[in-house]
């Protein structure tokens, strides 16, 4: 993992394309660093478009605290990503997964998988506002990532998700003891986001895993807005 952040970090962009389906400036690229290449998703702050519901910080940001977040809690289902300059300015940089291709998206979805329910569980942590079909990503090695995590951490409940499956379930011990460890890590700044989410922001995610260990079950939707993204996929 050091090695592919250190190639993220320290490599040259080249930008090849872009994703023309994405509502941001989404753009693929090569990343070249010490003559090995990595594909990779580049998505410069100057490409954002202002929301109205997220009006501080940027999308950028918010793709890299939930990487962090990913990984501090064990979980790891945000790619390796980074915070950097590029051709197009500051942006987030992150390696570009191959999916695979067997896997029908459109099935996959509403299985009760473990993969699926620890993505679950990521995404009533970060608040994520947008978890699509097409957001998931099962990996050929058979690990599955998640995506596009630009609209999270919001200091509102604004879950929509599309992995309802487990909602009103109990909560493993395993799990509640993971979420319970990001409160040390975030109030200890072992895991600091202070320079990519306001206070307000982080105080909210300390109440959402406050809340989550104290029920110890999955979300459930609120009614109050939509529980879906649309589109789904």
């Amino acid at each position: 993992m050091t090695e592919i952040l250190e190639h993220l970090e320290r490599g040259e962009l080249n930008v090849t394309g872009r994703l023309v389906d994405a509502s941001n400036a989404t753009l693929f690229a090569q990343c070249t660093y010490a003559q090995s290449e990595m594909a990779v998703i580049y998505k410069p702050v100057a490409g954002e478009r202002p929301l109205w519901d997220f009006p501080d910080g940027n999308l950028a940001q918010r793709e890299f605290a939930a990487y962090l977040l990913s990984e501090a809690s064990g979980l790891k289902v945000v790619p390796p990503t980074v915070l950097r300059d590029g051709p197009f300015g500051i942006g987030m940089v992150q390696q570009w997964i191959t999916i695979d291709e067997n896997v029908d998206l459109a099935k996959f979805y509403r299985e009760d998988l473990p993969e699926l329910r620890g993505m679950a569980l990521f995404d009533a942590i970060i608040n994520n506002t947008d978890r699509k079909i097409g957001h998931l990503l099962p990996h050929i090695d058979g690990h599955l990532y998640g995506c596009d995590h630009g609209v999270t951490f919001h200091a509102d409940d604004k879950l929509r998700t599309v992995l309802w499956q487990w909602a009103n379930q109990q909560m493993t011990d395993e799990e509640v003891s993971l979420i319970a460890g990001l409160t040390e890590m975030i109030t200890s700044r072992s895991l600091d986001l202070t320079s990519l989410l306001t206070a307000i922001e982080i105080e909210a995610l300390l109440a959402r895993i406050a809340r989550l260990k104290e029920v110890r079950k999955f979300p459930v939707p609120s009614g109050e807005w939509p529980a879906v993204p649309w589109p789904p996929f």
